[in-house]
């Protein structure tokens, strides 16, 4: 495993982040395909053994329970301050007003829920999930800030907007002094490369770390286009996402992943992280072989006519995943 630095930051990353979306309790939350428990905690262990150190997670994944499951595994496999753990903030938890959004009433209400449920007296990483249009960015910054002195939070994160955005998110904590976003977590893949035209030179040029999700589109870069999950069949976002032109893109990643003798999940990865402003791609598993390609993807070097061959296939998309 290798580590990096996120960003400007001192923080050492490893440059696989293991996502945790997919453990959490079935009947908890929206995602039917989620890991129990006892499943999540051997791909987690494994994940450790491998040398990965980096966790990300969010509050609203199955309703809580996969940062229980995470936080509870975390606990009994690793070092608390050997590990980096990353939660996020924004969708809604309850209903009734206050229950979702970014105001500073949800912001101090949910950074408690998530340690609790953690079982930690921090995290390393506070990300909002998404931008809030009803809350003032001053609003929120200045509570993620508070979160930040209090020592709930080591730094903070973004997660998918528009450039515009997030410069205005930069600017308005500089203007103030409150603590700055070290990272970007955005939609970015072979198959989706629209954050490549502002967000990526932005986040280069500021010194924020990237840390993709979906990096391997939901699936859909690990196997042939028509084949069909369990996730693909209930994921109503990521129907959304994707469309028939992408097939050629697919095509070609087998095509290079037959080459090396490798999985194509290995080549979409290896394409990810060797993009120079990628910091560490997250990586959603629920078995084990797709744990051992995510790590193996590091040790792929793509020449640069693959990565030629990889490229031209891409369509432009309408912009997706904010």
């Amino acid at each position: 495993m290798r580590y990096t630095r996120l960003g400007n930051t001192g923080l050492e990353v490893s440059a696989i982040t293991l996502g945790c979306m997919s453990f959490g309790e079935p009947e908890r939350g929206t995602h039917p395909w989620s890991l129990g428990e006892e499943a999540s905690r051997a791909l987690i262990k494994q994940a450790l053994d491998a040398g990965i150190t980096t966790f990300d997670t969010a509050n609203v994944y199955s309703d809580g329970s996969s940062e229980e499951i995470t936080g509870r595994a975390l606990k009994d496999f690793a070092r608390r301050d050997e590990v980096v753990i990353a939660t996020k903030i924004f969708n809604r938890m309850r209903p009734g007003p206050n229950g979702a959004g970014l105001s500073r009433k949800a912001i101090l209400a949910e950074i408690d829920n998530s340690l609790r449920r953690l079982g930690t007296d921090y995290v390393d990483l506070y990300q909002i999930h998404r931008w809030d249009p009803l809350t003032p960015i001053e609003e929120t910054l200045e509570a993620l800030h508070d979160v930040v002195k209090a020592g709930k939070a080591r730094y903070i994160g973004a997660s998918s907007m528009y450039t515009w955005q997030f410069a205005k998110a930069l600017y308005t904590a500089d203007l103030h002094g409150w603590t700055r976003f070290v990272s970007m977590q955005n939609h970015y893949n072979l198959i989706y490369r629209e954050e490549e035209r502002d967000m990526l030179p932005f986040c280069a040029d500021q010194g924020i770390g990237v840390i993709p999700w979906s990096p391997l589109a939901r699936g859909r870069l690990t196997r042939p286009w028509d084949a069909q999950t369990a996730r693909s069949d209930t994921d109503g976002f990521g129907k959304t996402l994707y469309h028939p032109e992408d097939r050629t893109v697919v095509e070609r990643v087998a095509d290079v992943a037959l080459k090396h003798s490798v999985s194509p999940a290995q080549v979409a990865l290896a394409w990810v992280s060797q993009r120079p402003v990628v910091t560490s791609p997250i990586v959603g598993v629920t078995r084990s072989g797709q744990l051992e390609d995510a790590v193996a993807s590091l040790d792929l070097r793509l020449e640069a006519d693959e990565v030629a061959q990889l490229e031209e296939a891409y369509r432009p998309h309408s912009v997706a995943g904010h």
